[in-house]
């Protein structure tokens, strides 16, 4: 057994070919109030894990715990947040066009992923896989949906800087989603404070 990330809410393990997350304990709050806490998001994330792994490429949980692990297939693939740049440019656009097809065929089923950036997106054998449904939920709002592109965007220009316009309109190519995208422009202009 092997960490291979740790964040704020959980520890991912790899175990030969399969990943266990295991939501860390929070001391600050209360131990019955954090183990409602913990499998409440435990089991939503299963939930939407199953969910998206029949609609996009993504893992199908392998099981759960009745209150803070799943057991998810490992996708050996790597972290489109260190390499996308390292593709040709060519590439690299076929890579968000597929990205944007994903994630409105995601949002058409009303799931919201909720940390849309490319950290949360593995590239093996020419697919782009989506992990990491922790903040994900479900949703028919427009506005939810903009704001999950918002992230994108965002994610797209700090850690891809050098194209992340042209990225991003290669993106919205594969998303069409003509509403979400109009909604997305009043997010932006909510969000700036310049």
């Amino acid at each position: 057994m092997e960490i291979i990330a740790q964040g704020a809410e959980a520890k991912i393990i790899l175990k030969k070919d399969f990943i266990i997350k295991n939501r860390i304990k929070k001391s600050y709050r209360l131990p019955e109030l954090d183990k409602k806490i913990r499998k409440r998001r435990t089991k939503a994330e299963t939930k939407l894990l199953t969910k998206a792994s029949k609609i996009i490429p993504s893992a199908k949980p392998l099981s759960t715990s009745e209150f803070n692990t799943i057991k998810i297939p490992y996708i050996n693939g790597i972290k489109l947040s260190n390499e996308l740049n390292n593709f040709e440019f060519k590439k690299q656009k076929e890579i968000l066009k597929q990205i944007g097809k994903s994630i409105s065929k995601l949002h058409n089923s009303d799931l919201i992923h909720g940390d849309l950036t490319t950290s949360n997106m593995i590239y093996k054998n020419g697919e782009v896989y989506f992990i990491d449904f922790g903040l994900g939920f479900h949703s028919n709002r427009v506005e939810d949906k903009a704001v999950d592109l918002h992230v994108l965007k965002q994610a797209l220009e700090a850690k891809h800087f050098q194209n992340w316009e042209k990225l991003f309109s290669v993106f919205k190519q594969g998303y069409k989603n003509k509403q979400v995208l109009e909604r997305l422009k009043k997010v932006e202009k909510r969000g700036r404070y310049k």
